[in-house]
């Protein structure tokens, strides 16, 4: 394997800084080795990055905290991928016959998101959230939704009979994540995102249905850091969370409805900032505020979080792909 080029991702990296985002940390590795770990500018344009410091992760919670909860409970034979929706939660109609399987696979029909946040908050929003029907259409079409993962999260906490951040910090902490959490005590050590309400989020989750359910969320709401995601993927790809063969299950599995192609929860290329380097073999996640990890079946990985709402929630997406395509040029195509 040839060597990562540092100069050249520095260059790619600093090209974003304080026009896209205010603060980015890369980290690239191999099986236990790191390859690449850097860390630019500031949390707020003022205080300057360090190690320590948390990023919003939005939709790679989905897979770093949802689709770990339900990969222990398969692993655990509590629940099955062919499991419905109706035999754990008190559904109606055809929101009761959707399998787990469709949840995480995103072919379940329903919306891709709701407004509701606007009316309720807490349980009361949660509650409203799991009782959305799905859409209706001819077929069990691709339609990434966060509600998917809502409603995963509220099976993980019926099938446990536990809080779902108690439930899913314990496995963090026995991996010696430390950095890695719901609702971050000391908001400080978060990078800042975008301004809600005038004011503006530090440590607070930067989707709206996260904020509005409390913090927790099964599709949003994570904070972490690139060294804690470090230890995440090399314990996934060792079989230390759960078994290989249900981590095979999830990030082997193509699924593929029309144009989209995915894997059970995490996603395949080409995505979105993942066009160009990797084949559906390899498999990652997005999150809107900036975030992303992908990683290739020999267990090279690279790990980009960044802040790049602070400046505009839409309108820096485009410039910020381009950035995250050609920091995975370097580090999968080149090596």
């Amino acid at each position: 394997m040839k060597e990562i080029n540092a100069k050249i991702l520095d260059d790619i990296v600093l090209s974003g800084l304080n026009d896209v985002y205010t603060a980015a940390s890369l980290l690239v590795g191999k099986g236990e080795k790191i390859l690449f770990r850097d860390f630019f500018g500031t949390k707020d344009e003022i205080e300057k990055l360090t190690q320590e410091d948390i990023f919003d992760l939005a939709s790679v919670t989905k897979v770093v905290s949802t689709a770990t909860a339900i990969m222990k409970l398969i692993d655990d034979k509590r629940i099955d991928l062919n499991d419905k929706i109706g035999d754990y939660l008190n559904v109606s109609n055809r929101k009761a016959e959707i399998t787990i399987f469709e949840l995480l696979t995103h072919t379940s029909l329903m919306p891709p998101y709701s407004t509701l946040w606007k009316e309720y908050r807490g349980q009361e929003l949660l509650e409203k959230l799991i009782q959305i029907q799905p859409q209706k259409g001819p077929d069990k079409c691709y339609e990434y939704s966060c509600l998917n993962f809502i409603t995963l999260m509220k099976i993980v906490q019926e099938v446990t009979q536990m809080n779902f951040k108690d439930y899913i910090e314990e496995i963090f902490k026995e991996l010696g994540m430390k950095n890695t959490c719901y609702n971050p005590v000391d908001k400080e050590k978060a990078v800042a995102t975008s301004i809600r309400d005038g004011k503006r989020l530090q440590g607070d989750p930067d989707d709206e249905l996260a904020y509005y359910l409390g913090g927790v969320s099964g599709n949003a709401g994570l904070f972490s850091n690139v060294d804690d995601l470090r230890i995440f993927i090399y314990s996934l790809l060792r079989g230390k969370i759960v078994s290989e063969k249900t981590v095979d299950l999830f990030t082997t599995t193509v699924v593929k409805k029309g144009e989209n192609v995915t894997h059970i929860a995490w996603m395949a290329p080409p995505a979105v900032g993942c066009q160009y380097s990797l084949d559906s073999s390899g498999f990652g996640h997005n999150g809107f505020t900036g975030t992303s990890i992908w990683i290739r079946k020999d267990g090279l990985f690279s790990i980009f979080l960044t802040n790049s709402v602070y400046y505009d929630r839409y309108l820096k997406k485009p410039e910020l792909n381009v950035i995250r395509n050609k920091v995975n040029n370097v580090v999968f195509r080149e090596s």
